[in-house]
């Protein structure tokens, strides 16, 4: 999997964490190719090969002058119990490479987990974090989890709102992770959205009608990506500017897990559903699911977060092979619903669009998975004949 890129790229992601957090000013250079990769959840070697194959490291071990690389979000958290120091390391190097390019080549985008360090775990020191993840996994069962064992963990950790948090969904904590995120969100690097072209929207997990109306967007606004990207980065901006200690939160946006209010909720982390069980999770802001139904007519939306399993469970779509690493779409025009692999093919101002690039980045194999070209709206190709070395 290794070639002489990829290993300059581990050390230049190395002095990029020994320096301590920090973000590279844009420079400037004109970008040729625009790509999308969705949910980086993967050993950071594994996304460095997936890099490679596609042509878009250099010599030097970093993006290509010409490349502008566009993370959907969800840096942190993946993996087995046994190997989670490894994951915290692995995860933290990805992070501080990407963060010492310039911000106008490499953009970050902010998911659900990268927020959870500034979110649930916001207070929480290594070795308290430490503590509480020996008795979540105790207690940790999946379906089976005793719920009484888990009242009494929440009245000593009433930040998080369940055993399986600190077991699984944000296990890889470490508290220098925190003040990557934190640096990153101050230094307005870490962005909730980007405006790849004019009706072209990249983002973690997808905004609905409400939403926008949340964040004061008149609806003329709404198929126009660069003010629909602005309007949810001031609301960020704002929120970063007024936090000052405990977890971050983005009102009408995004709201934090905990004990008292149950799961995180917000346009980080909901997905599309049509199944009745989730009436009750689509009925008001924030919230963990939306009917796809309610997207904005007229604006495509690149997002991650979801694999096609999810999305065909939730869609309650007929049973079919889950397909990883393919990019997926859906089209709405309000009343009917497509889903399928692939990227969409044209659509009108009456309908909305939804890309999905969460394709299992882990799982998949490298020669399967796809990264968006935003240009051509179409799964990217190797950039330059040098990345056939790659696939060696």
């Amino acid at each position: 999997m290794s070639t002489p890129r990829i290993e300059a790229a581990l050390a230049r992601a190395a002095e990029a964490v020994a320096r301590g957090p920090h973000s590279t000013p844009p420079d400037g250079h004109p970008r040729s190719r625009h790509l999308a990769i969705g949910d980086p959840q993967a050993d950071f070697t594994r996304f460095l090969a997936l890099l490679d194959r596609h042509g878009l490291l250099g010599p030097d071990g970093r993006l290509r002058p010409e490349v502008l690389l566009v993370s959907v979000g969800d840096h942190f958290d993946w993996g087995k119990a046994p190997e989670r120091e490894e994951v915290a390391t692995s995860a933290l190097r990805l992070l501080a490479w990407m963060a010492s390019h310039p911000a106008d080549q490499a953009v970050l985008l902010l998911g659900n987990h990268d927020l959870g360090r500034v979110g649930e775990l916001a207070d929480f020191t290594d070795a308290r974090f430490a503590a509480a993840q020996v008795e979540a996994d105790g207690i940790y069962q999946g379906d089976d989890t005793d719920e009484a064992r888990e009242r009494d963990f929440l009245t000593r950790y009433p930040e998080v709102p369940n055993v399986e948090l600190v077991a699984r969904d944000f296990g890889t904590f470490r508290e220098v992770q925190r003040d990557w995120v934190a640096h990153l969100l101050r230094a307005r690097r870490f962005r909730v959205a980007h405006a790849a072209a004019e009706d072209l929207l990249v983002l973690h997990a997808g905004v609905t009608r409400e939403d926008l109306r949340t964040v004061g967007l008149p609806e003329t606004h709404w198929t126009h990506a660069p003010t629909v990207a602005d309007a949810l980065n001031r609301a960020l901006d704002t929120a970063v500017a007024a936090w000052k200690q405990g977890a971050l939160s983005l009102p009408g946006l995004h709201q934090p897990g905990s004990a008292t209010y149950g799961e995180g909720r917000g346009i980080f982390y909901q997905r599309p559903s049509l199944r009745p069980e989730d009436a009750a999770h689509r009925a008001a802001t924030p919230r963990r699911r939306f009917d796809p139904h309610q997207l904005p007519s007229g604006l495509t939306q690149v997002v991650g977060h979801t694999r096609d399993k999810r999305n065909r469970e939730l869609l309650a779509l007929p049973h079919a092979p889950p397909r990883d690493g393919v990019l997926r779409h859906l089209v709405t025009d309000g009343t009917t619903l497509h889903y399928s692999a692939g990227t969409p093919p044209p659509t009108g101002p009456g309908e909305a669009v939804l890309v999905f690039t969460d394709g299992g980045m882990r799982e998949s194999p490298l020669e399967l998975f796809e990264l968006l070209d935003l240009d051509t709206r179409a799964p990217a190709r190797p950039l330059g004949v040098e990345s056939q070395a790659g696939r060696s």
